[in-house]
């Protein structure tokens, strides 16, 4: 068992909450959907919306996140600072180690995940929930195109990768996301109240507001 930043060796999984793991490839609007979800709970304490740590610079045109070097980044997965961590187009991408007292008190986390973490997820957690956000090859080219981070030729190996790789996710929840982004939003913010009202139901909550 991984020790935490403090040093204590962690029981795993960690019980109580859920973690909600928002996947899908690069342009299907993961991010868009969960700013939808995030804005409709707004200060509900039994939601967390996870802020990632990425060894890229915020271009504040998608997901708001911080920003470490990659030594840096290094420097504090040594140190236990993740509960998650994973590399993906040459970058590196981390799941703050508080997310493992938010999951223990009984909350529900939710979070822009990669596929190739979800073992470790499932490791790390004993409930979880996976939404796999989708959408057809046009519509992930022109989301990508309009991000202005990559080349035609990128987005064409990009695109191409994500279709090797498999788009089935096992026990997941599919949402289709090829229109207005508020129709799989209002999806999204469904499955996270269900979590919510699992939670309660569960004694895992000792509060909660509805959102």
């Amino acid at each position: 068992m991984p020790p935490d930043r403090t040093g204590t060796v962690l029981r795993l999984p960690i019980r109580h909450g859920i973690f909600i793991a928002v996947v899908g490839p690069s342009g299907a609007g993961k991010d868009t959907l969960i700013n939808h979800a995030k804005t409709r709970f707004g200060s509900e304490t039994a939601v967390l919306f996870v802020r990632r740590v990425i060894t890229r610079a915020s271009d504040g045109a998608g997901e708001d996140h911080d920003t470490l070097t990659p030594r840096e980044f290094d420097r504090r997965e040594r140190r236990g600072g993740f509960a998650l961590s994973w590399e993906a187009h040459g970058l590196k991408y981390g799941v703050p180690a508080e997310i493992d007292a938010a999951i223990g008190e009984g909350k529900v986390a939710v979070a822009n995940l990669s596929r190739s973490a979800l073992p470790a997820l499932r490791q790390r957690y004993a409930n979880v929930r996976v939404v796999h956000v989708t959408a057809p090859p046009e519509v992930l080219a022109a989301r990508l195109a309009g991000r202005g981070r990559e080349s035609e030729d990128d987005i064409r190996r990009r695109i191409a990768r994500s279709a090797d790789a498999g788009l089935a996710v096992q026990d997941a929840v599919l949402l289709e996301n090829d229109g207005p982004p508020e129709i799989a939003g209002e999806r999204l913010i469904t499955i996270i109240r269900q979590a919510v009202r699992e939670s309660v139901s569960a004694g895992m909550l000792k509060t909660s507001r509805n959102a």
